[in-house]
């Protein structure tokens, strides 16, 4: 089984000393970083760029500069999305976004995670789990989303937030850890 095949499949991987995903991340970042150059005016420019960077996305998307990625490829975006400055998303695994979903500046969504043993950190072992955030979802700035995290459609995310586990749908949510403060009655 290659390291790419047990990121995967969410095993304990090698992503330090792999050529493979190595080479992987560096071309993914080449394209960041020419994304992250281009002029704002120049609109098509970005469009076509960020659309070779991701995985899939719908038509009407914008993501301000500066944005990172780890690979690029398994990053899903839907319709209406948007993501202020300074966005960071380490895809080891997929990371999902429905439609509607607005995120404010400074955020990060982190699939990988790393043993607790030092060994196996000193290994360049890591696993990574999926994210998916809901349509509808408005986090605020300098939130951080942690592996294997789900938020439901129609909820908000207090800025600031870190959130450790998964948040349910039609729900205001802050702190750190993240946890549901109120409900979002269906009529809002």
């Amino acid at each position: 089984m290659t390291e790419k095949e047990k990121c995967a499949a969410g095993l304990l991987y090698n992503a330090n000393y792999d050529e493979q995903l190595i080479q992987e991340r560096v071309a993914c970042k080449d394209l960041c970083l020419e994304y992250n150059g281009l002029k704002n005016s120049d609109a098509e420019s970005r469009q076509n760029l960020i659309k070779q960077i991701l995985g899939s996305t719908k038509e009407n998307i914008c993501i301000e500069p500066s944005f990172w990625c780890d690979y690029g490829y398994n990053i899903e975006v839907g319709e209406n999305f948007y993501a202020n400055h300074n966005l960071v998303i380490l895809d080891c695994a997929p990371v999902k976004f429905g439609d509607n979903v607005f995120i404010g500046p400074n955020c990060s969504f982190y699939t990988a995670g790393h043993p607790l043993d030092a060994k196996q950190r000193n290994e360049g072992l890591e696993y990574a789990h999926p994210i998916t955030v809901g349509d509808n979802v408005w986090l605020g700035g300098n939130v951080v989303i942690l592996p294997g995290v789900s938020i439901g459609n129609n909820t908000v995310i207090g800025a600031g937030s870190v959130v450790t586990k998964s948040i349910p749908e039609n729900v205001v949510a802050v702190g750190n850890p993240c946890r549901v403060v109120k409900s979002i009655p269906e009529e809002n």
